[in-house]
């Protein structure tokens, strides 16, 4: 490539991307992506068969049917964050509280990186707010000699000339002002 190729339009992928990022801008992406990674690790390690060698380990634990309940759970909670905006304090309050229940119910909380990723994305969808949309600023008109050139810039009535006096407005320290401003 070279200085004088001109840049090609953009592609079908450089728009989809920027499609998807506008889209994870709009809502807490990162929050549903912890909560439901989190819901998979508890979900995950009481059905895993661990294989060593010819030796297949597997995790049968009375708290499998309450790690089925809570991974899915949070996963649609993950899920629920990314759709349903107006409802992301419920879904980050209701992680959390799985995360905690998670603890004593499935094998500590998917062996504690379940729940971690569970507390860490229900604290951060909790936090989330939207952002504002910008606010489109008016151009601003200038007059002649302000703004732009210093040289050009008059100076204002109140400064003739370049003698400036020591003056601080009634801060001396006899009359008690000492340059803050007092409430009554």
């Amino acid at each position: 490539m070279s200085a004088e190729t001109s840049a090609a339009a953009p592609g079908q992928f450089t728009r989809r991307r920027l499609q998807f990022r506008a889209w994870r801008g709009a809502r807490p992406f990162w929050a549903g992506l912890f909560t439901m990674l989190g819901g998979f690790l508890i979900l995950y390690f009481p059905y895993a068969h661990l294989q060593l060698g010819h030796l297949t380990m597997t995790m049968g634990t009375p708290g499998g049917s309450s790690s089925l309940i809570i991974g899915a759970l949070l996963m649609v909670l993950g899920v629920t964050l990314w759709i349903q905006l107006h409802i992301r304090v419920f879904a980050g309050v209701a992680a959390i509280l799985l995360a905690l229940v998670s603890i004593p119910l499935s094998n500590i909380g998917g062996f504690i990186v379940g729940f971690l990723f569970s507390l860490i994305g229900g604290a951060m969808a909790v936090a989330w707010a939207p952002g504002a949309p910008p606010q489109p600023q008016p151009p601003v008109e200038t007059a002649p000699g302000e703004g732009g050139d210093p040289q050009t810039a008059e100076l204002p009535p109140q400064y003739p000339g370049a003698v400036e006096s020591n003056d601080l407005s009634g801060t001396s320290p006899g009359n008690g002002a000492n340059g803050r401003h007092s409430a009554g």
